[in-house]
């Protein structure tokens, strides 16, 4: 008598495991990130990305950027805004002032609207800042971002039109 009412149990229990496990889905390793193709192609950008980040490579930075390329840095004037020569004049300056770089990003979402990808992201940056020569200074930075990519479907590439 005790092993017909177990059984019924048993059976349940296994649904319950099978509806839970279903309901479940993978991340990619260390990011809040759901692991799919076309997001692993968007992380491996955003390494790319990082990674210029800590050569400070201008020209890198600047190729991943699109040519329309425009921040309005979250304010509603338009004084402080950048398009891309504004990129590309403060990237040059960054470069020359910014002499060491250590930058970590820990990838929270990934959503596609229309066409473009927004990537938020939280950041640990450090910079060794050159004041002047022998006056060189780190300092760091914490902070939450978002990158806004465009897929260009014939070269088959991201670019980024906000965010750097």
């Amino acid at each position: 008598m005790m092993c017909c009412m177990l059984r019924p149990l048993a059976v349940a229990a296994w649904c319950a495991l099978l509806i839970a496990a279903a309901g479940c889905t993978k991340n990619i390793p260390n990011t809040t990130v759901k692991d799919t193709p076309e997001n692993r192609e968007v992380i491996a950008f955003m390494e790319n990305y990082r990674n210029a980040v800590e050569a400070r490579d201008v020209g890198a930075l600047l190729a991943m950027a699109h040519p329309q390329y425009l921040d309005d840095n979250g304010t509603p004037s338009g004084e402080d805004d950048l398009d891309y020569r504004a990129l590309q004049k403060k990237l040059s300056r960054w470069r020359e002032r910014v002499t060491d770089v250590r930058y970590e990003i820990k990838y929270r979402t990934i959503t596609r609207e229309m066409d473009q990808v927004l990537v938020a992201y939280r950041y640990s940056a450090s910079f060794r800042i050159a004041y002047d020569e022998e006056d060189q200074r780190w300092s760091r930075r914490i902070g939450e971002n978002r990158l806004v990519l465009l897929y260009d479907d014939l070269e088959r590439r991201y670019y980024v039109l906000s965010g750097m």
